[in-house]
């Protein structure tokens, strides 16, 4: 399970590696993700508590989330994915298998809560392996209709 690693980074005051028992010791865990997004197997932790385990700086405004791939991102406005949004890192005691998106996936329980167009269904990404802290927008490899 050692494996299993998020790393946030960015805008904030000392980067930080969450293993799968640093992630499975912060509060707000969700033993269940199918009661928030029904059809969904998983559990994890809010973002919110993930965040607050840092030390944000005052220009994180975005966050730009990174497969493990290197080649998909998505950035979306910190203050409007912070409540709404879970990194799912387990099935039962186990990581999150790659066939669910694993070892760990970043989901918005509600994106209609979100209320802005940069945040879509899109910014679910799978095989999360960074969470980088942003002042603005940071790439972003989703095809975003132009406004």
């Amino acid at each position: 399970m050692e494996s299993l690693m998020l790393r946030v980074q960015g805008e904030v005051r000392s980067p930080r590696a969450f293993h799968f028992a640093e992630l499975a010791s912060l509060p707000e865990q969700i033993a269940d993700i199918g009661t928030l997004i029904p059809g969904r197997q998983g559990g994890g932790v809010w973002l919110r508590a993930v965040l607050d385990a840092m030390e944000l700086n005052e220009r994180a405004t975005y966050l730009t989330l990174h497969a493990t791939d290197g080649q998909y991102s998505a950035s979306v406005p910190l203050e409007a994915v912070r409540d709404y949004a879970v990194v799912l890192y387990r099935l039962g005691e186990e990581p999150l298998p790659a066939g669910q998106g694993g070892p760990l996936r970043f989901l918005i329980t509600n994106v209609d809560a979100c209320g802005i167009g940069e945040v879509d269904t899109c910014a679910n990404v799978k095989f999360l392996s960074v969470i980088e802290l942003t002042d603005g927008p940071g790439a972003d490899t989703r095809r975003i209709p132009p406004r």
